[in-house]
C-alpha cells in the first residue's frame, strides 16, 4: 500500500488547522505522517480571516480577536512560534444605546444575560418594568418546561421578559451569531443557559454559579488571565503563517482550484478520488472544511443525513471602518464599543442599521495612535439585509449618519473601508446538534470528516478546534484500521 493520503477540501482556518494536525501538530512530521493536500476554491487561504493596510495600520477584515478562555487558538499560536505576538485586550466594558442615550453596560452579564439584580436595578437603560422582571426572576421565578432544547429567546423571554431580552441579550448573543435569539438553539449556541434553565428556579442565580461561559458548543478553558487576545500582526495573519509552515512540512496547498466531485473507487488502495477541473487526487480519507451546503453538494448523494447539511443557512454581515482625527470625534469615556438593539429608531429612514461599534484602537494597544482614532461599525443580521442593496458609498454615508447620533461628535473621516462577508455566519437553529451529529456519523462511515464554523462554533478557537478534531478523527480511524498512521499531539 502507498503512503496514506488525506485531502482537505477548504483552506479556511479550519482546513489549515486540520492539515497542521495531520502533519504532526506541535511535534511535526515523522515517518508515519500522511501525505496531505489542501484544495481551496478561492484565490487565498484563510476564509474570513484576512488583514489589510488602513490609516497607517494593519487591521483585520474579519475577526479582530479571539477568546482567551478557549485554548485552541492560543495553543496553535504557541505551536507556530507566534506567542510573542499575542496581545491582550486593552480595555473592558461597553456601552448600550437605549432610550436615546448611551449607558454603561451593567456588571454581571453572561453573554448579555444579567446575573446580578443590584446591577439591573441601577441600570438606567431599561424601564422599571424590566427591573421588575429581573426582581421577579430572583424572588418569584417563572416555571419553564424544557425538553432537549429550546431557543435562547424562549428561555430568556419567559424568565426575564421581553425588554431585557431585546435590550441586553439580543444585541450581545445576536451580534456574535448575526442571528436572532428567537431562532438560535440554546443547546448549540449557549448550553450553559439551557443547563441553568433546566435547574429551575431563578435563571439569574443559576447562571451566576455556572462559572466561565464561552459562546458556542462546550469547550474546556481556564478562567484566569485576559478575556480576549489578538495578534499584533492581525488575526488575519494566522492563516498565512500556517500556510507557510505547512509548505515547509511538505503539505500540498492548492488555491484557486475548486473540487468538482468526490468519487468512491470500487477497488484499489485508495477508496476516494478527489476531482478538480484538471486533476484527480487519490485519498484514503477526506476532510470537508467547506460551508455546510458545499459539503452536502459534494457528498449528500451518499446519505440523506449528509444531504441535510444543505439546511444549515448562513447570515451575511458587513463592517464599515473609519479613521478620524481625534479632534473630530468624541468617544465614550470608557469601554471598547457600543451595542445597538435591533429596531432602534432614529431620525432617518427605518430603524438603525448599526448593530455594534468597535473602538479598535482602544481595544488593541498596537493600533493606538496619538493623532487619530479607528473605529468599526457592524451591520447585518439574518433578517436584516438592507445593506446588501447599497453601494459602498451609500452604506458608508448611512452608517456615518447613524454614528453621528450615537456619538456626541462624529466629524469627517480621513479614511473609510467597507468589508462585506456574504453568508459568513452559519445559523445554529433548533435541531442543529442532531443534524450535525447524524451527518458526522454517516460521513465517518465512508472515511470523511466534517470541519468548520457550521459545526462546532463560529469563533476562531472553535474553528481551529473543529479542524484539528476532524484530523484526529481521520488519524485515529487510520491507526485502528491499518496501523500505518498514528495521531500526533
Amino acid at each position: 500500500m502507498g503512503r496514506f493520503s488525506v485531502v482537505v477540501v477548504g483552506g479556511g482556518v479550519s482546513g489549515l488547522a486540520a492539515a497542521w494536525e495531520l502533519s504532526g501538530g506541535a511535534e511535526g512530521p515523522n515517518e508515519s505522517t500522511p501525505r496531505v493536500e489542501i484544495v481551496e476554491a478561492s484565490e487565498r487561504f484563510g476564509g474570513s480571516l484576512a488583514t489589510t493596510s488602513f490609516a497607517g495600520r494593519t487591521i483585520d477584515l474579519g475577526a479582530d480577536g479571539f477568546l482567551a478562555r478557549r485554548p485552541e487558538a492560543v495553543t496553535l499560536v504557541g505551536e507556530l512560534g507566534l506567542r510573542d505576538q499575542l496581545e491582550a485586550i486593552n480595555a473592558s466594558g461597553a456601552s448600550l444605546w437605549a432610550r436615546g442615550a448611551l449607558h454603561d453596560l451593567p456588571g454581571g452579564l453572561v453573554l448579555g444575560v444579567p446575573t446580578d439584580l443590584r446591577e439591573i436595578l441601577r441600570f438606567k437603560g431599561v424601564t422599571w418594568r424590566a427591573r421588575l422582571a429581573a426582581r421577579r426572576d430572583v424572588h418569584f421565578p417563572k416555571r419553564l418546561r424544557l425538553d432537549n432544547d429550546a431557543t435562547i429567546g424562549e428561555i430568556v423571554r419567559t424568565k426575564l421578559g421581553d425588554e431585557l431580552s431585546s435590550r441586553l441579550i439580543e444585541p450581545m448573543i445576536g451580534g456574535i451569531q448575526a442571528g436572532r435569539i428567537d431562532e438560535l438553539s440554546a443547546r448549540s449556541v449557549f448550553p450553559a443557559l439551557l443547563d441553568a434553565a433546566k435547574r429551575g428556579g431563578s435563571l439569574m442565580k443559576a447562571l451566576r454559579t455556572a462559572g466561565p461561559v464561552n459562546p458556542g458548543p462546550r469547550a474546556d478553558g481556564g478562567s484566569s488571565g485576559p478575556t480576549f487576545y489578538t495578534l499584533t500582526s492581525g488575526v488575519g495573519s494566522l492563516p498565512g503563517e500556517l500556510a507557510r509552515q505547512l509548505r515547509e512540512r511538505g503539505v500540498v496547498l492548492r488555491r484557486s482550484v475548486a473540487v468538482t466531485a468526490l468519487r468512491r473507487t470500487p477497488a484499489g488502495s485508495y477508496p476516494w478520488e478527489v476531482d478538480t477541473l484538471n486533476t484527480t487526487t487519490p485519498a484514503n480519507a477526506v476532510i470537508l472544511a467547506t460551508p455546510a451546503p458545499v459539503a452536502a453538494a459534494l457528498l449528500g448523494s451518499l446519505d440523506p443525513a449528509i444531504n441535510r447539511l444543505s439546511q444549515i443557512e448562513s447570515a451575511s454581515a458587513a463592517m464599515v471602518t473609519f479613521a478620524l482625527a481625534r479632534k473630530e470625534i468624541t468617544l465614550t469615556p470608557s469601554g471598547t464599543g457600543i451595542l445597538v438593539p435591533l429596531q432602534t429608531s432614529w431620525a432617518g429612514d427605518g430603524s438603525m442599521m448599526i448593530t455594534a461599534v468597535t473602538l479598535l484602537d482602544r481595544k488593541w494597544p498596537h493600533l493606538e495612535r496619538e493623532d487619530d482614532v479607528v473605529l468599526r461599525a457592524h451591520v447585518g443580521r439574518s433578517d436584516d439585509t438592507r445593506w446588501m442593496e447599497m453601494s459602498d458609498e451609500a452604506l458608508t454615508k448611512r452608517v456615518g449618519e447613524e454614528l453621528a447620533v450615537l456619538l456626541p461628535l462624529f466629524g469627517a473621516p480621513s479614511e473609510t473601508l467597507v468589508q462585506r462577508w456574504p453568508r459568513g455566519l452559519p445559523q445554529y437553529r433548533l435541531g442543529h446538534e442532531e443534524l450535525v451529529n447524524e451527518a458526522r456519523t454517516a460521513s465517518a462511515k465512508v472515511a470523511v470528516a466534517l470541519a468548520g464554523n457550521a459545526y462546532d462554533g463560529v469563533g476562531v478557537p472553535a474553528s481551529i478546534g473543529s479542524g484539528r478534531g476532524a484530523a484526529l478523527q481521520v488519524l485515529d480511524a487510520a491507526r485502528t484500521s491499518t496501523g500505518d498512521c498514528r495521531p500526533h499531539r
